[in-house]
């Protein structure tokens, strides 16, 4: 599934689109176009323009244009970007490793003869043009402690329902957040605000290093617990038997013996 790892490649690999004329729009799924857009008002907007600049907040994925509006790109669950063909990932998990073309939901022409398409099974993205951003919280690679302590307050919602509200924090999915606390060794059902200084410090410094070492190594599924995301799947460091549970209507694997 896209998490911001998979949208941080997504990105990388939406750069080299910047500067190339749009010539042509084809959103043949109206369901697709969010904000309430249609397929002529955006074909109106991008054909003759140019994508001057690209960032990404979180999971969501922004092509600013030349004539001031941004491109907003949702992945949702199982979308794809492709570029002239080439897409920065090859493997999302819990989505088809097929590469179907009923399954692109929007593209965009070049005048070069090259294009950018969103492939996308499942329908669970979105195209917008100029999304709101101010309901996104902090990207997550942008926390600082003091700002992971404000993110946790004095919740009592659970830590991993808190960590994943994209509203306070932007970019941690499922996979990455169990990770995240597999390796600070936090149970994710515990109150977001129950954790003490040295907790706090522990988590911030693992969800960094995580994020670090899982953009390196490919992607949000490429965590050590991975593997073991299953039932009847044991831990990896310690050998106990996986919880399996739902939190934040999630279905979230943690270890018993080491998470506390």
């Amino acid at each position: 599934m896209p998490e911001m790892l998979e949208v941080e490649a997504y990105r990388r690999l939406a750069a080299t689109v910047l500067g190339r004329t749009i010539v042509g729009v084809d959103a043949p799924d109206g369901w697709f176009l969010k904000g309430g857009i249609t397929a002529g008002q955006l074909t109106d907007a991008l054909c003759g323009h140019r994508f001057v600049a690209d960032r990404r907040i979180g999971k969501l994925l922004l092509l600013d244009l030349d004539h001031g509006p941004a491109l907003g790109l949702r992945f949702g669950m199982t979308g794809r970007l492709l570029v002239d063909g080439r897409a920065s990932i090859d493997h999302l998990e819990y989505s088809s490793d097929r590469d179907d073309p009923v399954w692109d939901r929007f593209a965009l022409a070049f005048a070069d003869g090259g294009d950018l398409r969103l492939r996308d099974p499942r329908r669970l993205g979105g195209v917008e043009l100029d999304p709101r951003t101010d309901r996104l919280g902090i990207d997550a690679l942008a926390l600082t402690p003091a700002g992971l302590r404000e993110v946790l307050g004095a919740s009592e919602a659970p830590l991993k329902a808190r960590l994943m509200d994209q509203a306070r924090v932007a970019g941690l999915g499922n996979l990455l957040t169990d990770e995240i606390l597999w390796r600070a060794g936090l149970d994710p059902a515990r109150a977001a605000g129950s954790l003490s200084p040295a907790e706090l410090r522990r988590l911030h410094r693992h969800l960094g290093a995580t994020l670090r070492e899982l953009g390196e190594r490919g992607g949000s599924h490429t965590g050590d617990l991975q593997a073991m995301r299953a039932r009847d799947g044991v831990c990896p460091r310690d050998g106990a038997r996986l919880l399996r549970r739902t939190i934040g209507g999630r279905t979230t694997y943690s270890c018993p013996v080491h998470q506390l």
